[in-house]
């Protein structure tokens, strides 16, 4: 396809339903545990309807950062904005009414296995009594068919599903309730190429069909090219560098551009544990 197909391709894209007014921004964010410090002074700005990668290596702080975003984790210092709100301040009653307006597609699919697929996908829904058991099959079906899925998959278990199919109900999941916005953990992970492939272009469309913002970690440098409209990198617990993520590996940052490439020689050294 040519360049200007392309752009008339995009330009002829459908606009969301809806466009979320929820950013996220992190101002000095801190924590430790213990001696060790994970997370020493993260900033972060994610503007509303914006779909940011953040990569890193492992003990980077990257989950650490994620969690205490969801709440999963209190920080010991900084400022935690949600929609210009700050939630380490907010009334825990506020707090979980921000909460449900998010969704997460967890590394491992995190399904529960005694329950069934449609079960799975409502799962929050049913929890919360916004929906019927009867409708929530329907539902099932309508998310399902989003990610590529039969209506019959619903009634099979999370044990006859493949690695992909899983990943496919934890992304229908993540998006049933039709949040405003998306977390995903290393979406990929575990994934052959052309299901990470897959994956990357599910993500985006629920995305922009959600007219959601979206956080993801991950060091898969290509799904962070397809899913990442910007990009930033989290080392020893501070981001170093944000930016277009379609910049990756010629970013001008040493430490980025190495992490991209995947190179042995660079700024950044294997630690030795002590």
């Amino acid at each position: 396809m040519s360049e200007t197909q392309s752009s008339a391709t995009q330009s002829a894209a459908p606009k969301p339903a809806r466009a979320t007014k929820l950013g996220v921004k992190l101002i000095g964010v801190r924590k430790s545990f213990g001696s060790k410090t994970v997370l020493d002074g993260v900033n972060l700005d994610v503007a509303p309807n914006t779909s940011m990668v953040v990569l890193g290596g492992s003990g980077s702080g990257k989950s650490v950062m994620l969690k205490c975003i969801l709440g999963l984790i209190e920080p010991d210092e900084g400022v935690i904005e949600i929609g210009g709100q700050d939630v380490l301040k907010m009334r825990p009653r506020d707090r979980a009414a921000l909460m449900d307006r998010m969704g997460m597609l967890f590394q491992n699919g995190a399904l529960f296995d005694s329950l069934p697929v449609w079960e799975n996908v409502c799962f929050k829904l049913l929890a919360q009594k916004r929906i019927t058991r009867r409708a929530a099959r329907d539902k099932a079906a309508e998310v399902l068919a989003q990610v590529g899925l039969a209506a019959s998959v619903g009634d099979l278990s999370p044990a006859e599903l493949s690695g992909g199919m899983q990943k496919r109900v934890a992304l229908a999941r993540a998006v049933a309730a039709e949040p405003e916005i998306v977390f995903f953990d290393e979406p990929t992970t575990g994934l052959d190429p052309i299901m990470g492939a897959v994956i990357d272009g599910l993500i985006v469309d629920c995305v922009h069909q959600l007219g959601a913002t979206a956080i993801s970690i991950t060091h898969d440098m290509i799904s962070a090219r397809r899913i990442g409209q910007q990009a930033a990198m989290i080392h020893k617990g501070r981001i170093i560098w944000t930016g277009d993520a379609a910049t990756l590996g010629e970013t001008g940052n040493a430490m980025v551009d190495q992490f991209a490439h995947g190179e042995r020689e660079g700024p950044i050294t294997m630690e030795l544990r002590r």
